[in-house]
C-alpha cells in the first residue's frame, strides 16, 4: 500500500497564532500515527516561488493522511491558522 504525504508551503504572517495552531497540529500528528520528515529548515528555492516554511508528514497510507486532515482534532488547530499564514497544503501519495 503506498504510503501518503501531506505537503505543506506555508509563509507566516502571525507568528503567535501560527504557534497556537502548530501545537495543536503537532497532537493531531501524533495521534493519527504521522511522523514528520520536514519541518521548517533552511531551504533552498531552485525554481519558482517558494515558501519559509516547508513541512512534509508521512502517513503509511494516503486514507490515514485524509483521516489525519478532515479529523476533528487537526480541524481545531487549523482553525487557528486562518489568518496567521498563507500556505498551500497537498496529499500525495508515495513510495
Amino acid at each position: 500500500m503506498p504510503k501518503g504525504y501531506v505537503i505543506a508551503r506555508v509563509t507566516v504572517t502571525n507568528p503567535e497564532a501560527y504557534a497556537e495552531y502548530a501545537k495543536g497540529a503537532t497532537e493531531a500528528i501524533r495521534q493519527y500515527g504521522g511522523r514528520p520528515l520536514v519541518r521548517g529548515g533552511a531551504y533552498e528555492a531552485l525554481e519558482g516561488d517558494a515558501r519559509p516554511r516547508n513541512v512534509v508528514i508521512e502517513f503509511d497510507s494516503v486514507e490515514q493522511a485524509r483521516t489525519y486532515y478532515h479529523s476533528p482534532e487537526y480541524q481545531a488547530a487549523k482553525a487557528k491558522r486562518e489568518g496567521a499564514c498563507v500556505a498551500e497544503f497537498v496529499l500525495v501519495e508515495g513510495a
